[in-house]
């Protein structure tokens, strides 16, 4: 699977272990940054980058680390098509995908570790979208909200 990944500063050290994790398991890597950990950055930065390339269709799925993973869920989540969940249990990580076609996972680095991380982005990898007529009744409504009201020129003040 071609998998793009991204992380600030602060997800730095968990980026690069899930990066060699998944080259290990055979996966193509995407790996947009952040490049070293010792200097600030800004999340939306890396989650504007695997957003785009998840919603361009150039990867299949995306992973995003910051602190708490809050962060880069809530910048992930203003791209049209894209479905990003903070996931610190596996049910969440495999249901997310099963029901909700969650396409982008999004880990905290202060939050969890190292095993449990990888743990997740396994359980998020190898889960697949039941396509359920109920499922896809709910996903319907969610682009029907992404028609109606994302606005591309809207902005927090």
């Amino acid at each position: 699977m071609k998998i793009a990944v991204g992380a600030d500063h602060a997800g730095f050290p968990m980026n690069k272990m899930i990066v060699q994790e998944l080259q290990a398991a055979g996966h193509e890597v995407v790996d947009f940054g952040a490049d070293r950990g010792d200097l600030p950055d800004d999340y939306p930065d890396y989650a504007k980058l695997v957003a785009e390339a998840v919603q361009a269709g150039r990867v299949e799925r995306g992973l995003l680390v910051c602190g708490s993973g809050v962060g880069v869920t809530a910048a992930a989540n203003k791209f049209r098509g894209i479905r990003a969940c903070m996931c610190h249990d596996a049910y969440s990580a495999h249901q997310g995908v099963e029901h909700d076609n969650m396409n982008v996972l999004c880990l905290g680095a202060r939050v969890i570790g190292p095993s449990l991380a990888i743990d997740l982005v396994h359980t998020f990898l190898n889960a697949r979208f039941t396509g359920e007529e109920r499922h896809l009744r709910r996903l319907s409504k969610i682009h029907t909200i992404e028609d109606n009201w994302c606005v591309k020129e809207s902005h927090d003040k």
